[in-house]
């Protein structure tokens, strides 16, 4: 049997074991993402239980994210060498490592490891689950399946935001913490029992690579337009809700517009379910509209900003409804940001597909990576969780707007030529707004 035969983009439809194996995989990343954003959700309680100032809160952050970061190529080569089956389950294994330590610790030192190994499991999952959709699922369904894994995924949010938050205030740090590593443990040992990297003959592993070529490969892989249009469209898409998120949403909520620790939290719940919502949507534009993709990010990017800017011009806190509009249209970012995972996935061949999608990931979060830092620095600089503080912090998001638009029109222009050259000239956009007529 070739591997043509098998090849699940060739296949009508997906089989039951497919399902299972999706299924398997978006668990994994859920428990995954409830580790990475249960610091968000207790960050005033970290500030008091480590006793440290809004610069030295963001450092935990930072030191997550940066490892993030750095893990981000090595995690595409893992999965196209090893396959995706034990990258999740090395990645569960580490993010639950670090959330026992930080539950058991007092000291700053322990937690920023902690933090490190959070980190290093975070890195990991998300390249190797979506490497598992282009083996299971038919090539012509890979995008929706991928808005549906993303959002599917960020639920890990609403268990920080509710049970996670529960048991902190409840039953305190440890517990809170502890039964986080456990439910990561759970998800990891599933992973490895019922987690498979293809159909029939599992995973081809890439072949050995000496470091030049590692290197000439993501020369390679970055040239293409259509992964440099990923990264910026990710950048501009996904920085602001993942601040929001991952940190600064519950501090901004409370102190500065004035809301109870619950309201906040409901307001974050309704960010995810946002999310859920949106995401199959932006799937379906996705696969009706290829080459219309980088106007869903430009969409979202435009719309996150314009509220952002009337949020912020308000002399005193916000009304509630304005404040649920902006966590309405916040989540619009998740599911826009993985239409740069479409974009490059089109671009570039399977065997490098790891590495593409470990590119495009680091756009949004290399820009998250620094917002969290100099924000925490302004916080400082102007007294504290203020809104006054707050106001001029968020005021820092728009330069890196700015980048990651620049970044889109360019990859964009660069990538139309590419198409063109191959006879595919995308039809003007007011003949695609049209409604269609009639059958005839």
């Amino acid at each position: 049997m070739t591997a043509r035969e098998t090849d699940p983009a060739e296949l009508a439809l997906p089989t039951p074991r497919s399902y299972l194996v999706w299924a398997v995989g978006i668990l994994s990343y859920a428990l995954l993402v409830m580790q990475r954003t249960t610091f968000g959700f207790s960050g005033l309680d970290a500030a008091a239980r480590f006793g440290i100032s809004p610069a030295a809160l963001s450092g935990f952050v930072f030191v997550q994210l940066t490892v993030y970061l750095a893990m981000q190529i090595p995690a595409g080569v893992l999965v196209d060498r090893w396959g995706a089956r034990v990258v999740v389950v090395l990645s569960g294994g580490l993010a639950a490592a670090g959330q026992l330590l930080l539950a058991v610790t007092t000291q700053l030192a322990p937690a920023m490891l902690a933090r490190v190994l959070v980190g290093g499991g975070d890195a990991l999952m998300f390249v190797a689950v979506l490497a598992l959709l282009p083996r299971w699922f038919p090539a012509r369904r890979v995008p929706v399946v991928t808005q549906l894994t993303t959002i599917l995924g960020q639920t890990g949010q609403l268990l920080s935001a509710v049970p996670f938050l529960a048991v902190l205030h409840r039953s305190g740090w440890t517990a809170a913490y502890s039964s986080a590593a456990a439910l990561c443990l759970v998800g990891t040992a599933l992973a490895l029992a019922l987690l498979r990297n293809g159909p029939v003959s599992g995973h081809p592993p890439a072949p050995s690579a000496s470091p030049g070529e590692i290197l000439r490969q993501l020369r390679r892989v970055w040239r293409r337009p259509g992964t440099r249009l990923g990264f910026f469209g990710h950048m501009a898409t996904q920085f602001p809700m993942m601040v929001f998120s991952l940190l600064w949403g519950v501090p901004y909520l409370v102190t500065a517009q004035r809301l109870s620790p619950e309201g906040a939290s409901g307001l974050l719940s309704l960010f995810v379910l946002c999310t859920i919502a949106v995401g199959p949507v932006m799937g379906v534009l996705t696969m009706r509209h290829p080459l219309r993709r980088s106007w869903l990010l430009l969409g979202v990017c435009a719309g996150t900003a314009a509220v952002w800017t009337v949020v912020l011009t308000l002399p005193g806190p916000a009304p509630r409804w304005l404040l649920v509009v902006l966590v309405v249209v916040l989540a619009c970012g998740g599911p826009g940001s993985v239409v740069g995972f479409d974009i490059a996935r089109t671009f570039n061949p399977r065997a490098s597909l790891g590495v593409a999608q470990s590119m495009v990931n680091m756009g949004g979060f290399a820009a998250t990576l620094c917002l969290l830092v100099l924000m925490g620095v302004v916080l400082d600089a102007l007294g504290g969780f203020s809104f006054a503080a707050f106001r001029v912090a968020w005021l820092l998001q728009y330069p890196f707007w700015a980048i990651a638009l620049v970044g889109v029109l360019v990859s964009r222009r660069q990538t139309r030529r590419v198409l063109a050259e191959r006879g595919i000239v995308p039809r003007p956009l007011r003949e695609v707004l049209k409604l269609r007529g009639p059958r005839r």
